[in-house]
């Protein structure tokens, strides 16, 4: 990844802690991840012990988590280089690093209570218990107000009754953040942590994927779940603030995952036009549809690469930028698409077979324009916040 790697302190790195904090994940992901991507993708498998060593040798579950609990005490920006120099080599392995560090303890952390956090940081943020998130439903996705499952309370606790889809992690995780509703006629949604030891809860049939394969992805089923009250993340009805607040650090590292890919890309595309293949006694990069290819595909990293950034920056549980968050996802991942499809088309024949990691890559970019709120729902969020802003700044 020389060719385009950073190494001041910048947009990128903002502070000494951020460029540390980069070195050390590209170096391990460039060792690590980049060497067994190929075959858990093949065999549709999770690299648990990988995993677990995110905790142990990294240290890099509870980014945005202060120091005094147990975190690193660091920022959104954090989080998007980790998933940025990750997904440069594995993206299905990253987006199950994303899903337990960003939609179970980024968001339990900044809505739970003291008690809750005591009982389950420790163990979530060692890598001991794997997290996730339950939110999409079989026929729930980008209307999650819609949602059908139902959590009625009876005495000091909560009997939680549904199924979710699409669950990354579902197979491997120990606790997830889970929403549902406490009146089932109600628009309103409420969250709470659940075991997936307790009596009821069941996972459906692990889903067979185009991409992100060594990422598994389960339904979730409830039936009688008994969640003890102190459970309840917040109050009842009150999880759509703290829904929307983690949206956002959701969409900016789903962003960052679509800049990994098409670094990793770029990297590829370069290397083998620039270094290795030739056509007709000329290196490949002599040619003017080879140099459009990569001059665009370059560009166009490049720039998303600076909203992602810019509004990463800015994003904080205090200072909500839906705005933001909408357009760096939306702007990324269709950018990741573009950049793996042209460098499948440099490489040709090579780019089409699994030799070369573009076609997995490809694959794997596909995803981040669906998870996370699909890019129609950003387009529609983000003509939504525009339409406040403008008829707002009208005499």
């Amino acid at each position: 990844m020389k060719g385009i790697q950073e190494r001041k302190i910048d947009l990128y790195n903002p502070t000494e802690d951020h460029l540390a904090l980069r070195e050390n994940v590209s170096a391990f992901a460039k060792q690590n991840l980049d060497l067994q991507a190929k075959d858990h993708d093949d065999e549709e498998i999770f690299n648990r012990e990988l995993f677990r060593r995110l905790g142990a040798e990294l240290g890099i579950f509870g980014v945005t988590v202060p120091q005094e609990d147990g975190g690193m005490g660091l920022d959104p920006v954090a989080s998007v280089i980790i998933h940025e120099e990750f997904s440069a080599y594995d993206p299905g392995f990253t987006l199950s690093y994303l899903a337990h560090e960003v939609l179970f303890v980024n968001n339990f952390y900044n809505s739970g209570n003291p008690s809750q956090r005591a009982k389950y940081l420790p163990k979530v943020l060692s890598g001991e218990w794997i997290g996730g998130m339950g939110m999409t439903e079989p026929g729930a996705g980008t209307d999650v107000l819609g949602m059908g499952s139902v959590a009625i309370k009876k005495g000091d606790k909560y009997v939680l009754n549904g199924r979710k889809q699409f669950i990354t992690n579902g197979i491997v995780g120990q606790v997830f953040l889970i929403y549902a509703k406490t009146h089932k006629d109600s628009r309103r949604t409420t969250s709470f942590i659940v075991e997936s030891s307790y009596p009821g809860f069941s996972f459906g049939k692990k889903e067979e994927k185009m991409g992100m394969r060594s990422s598994p992805t389960t339904q979730l089923v409830f039936e009688n779940v008994e969640i003890p009250a102190e459970n309840l993340i917040g109050s009842e009805d009150g999880a759509l603030t703290h829904m929307m607040r983690n949206l956002e650090i959701e969409r900016v590292t789903l962003a960052a995952q679509s800049l990994g890919i098409a670094k990793r890309c770029v990297d590829v595309m370069c290397e083998y036009s620039i270094l290795h293949r030739e056509a007709f006694d000329k290196k490949l990069i002599e040619f003017g549809q080879i140099q459009r290819l990569l001059a665009e595909s370059y560009a166009d990293y490049q720039a998303a690469r600076a909203l992602v950034y810019d509004v990463a920056s800015k994003i904080h549980p205090e200072n909500r930028n839906s705005l933001g968050a909408a357009s760096a996802k939306l702007v990324a991942t269709q950018m990741a698409e573009r950049v793996s499809r042209n460098a499948i088309q440099v490489l040709g024949g090579y780019g089409y077979c699994r030799e070369y990691p573009v076609e997995r890559l490809h694959r794997d970019a596909i995803l981040l324009s669906i998870g996370g709120g699909t890019n129609e729902a950003m387009q529609k969020n983000i003509a939504a916040d525009l339409k406040k802003i403008y008829a707002s700044s009208t005499p």
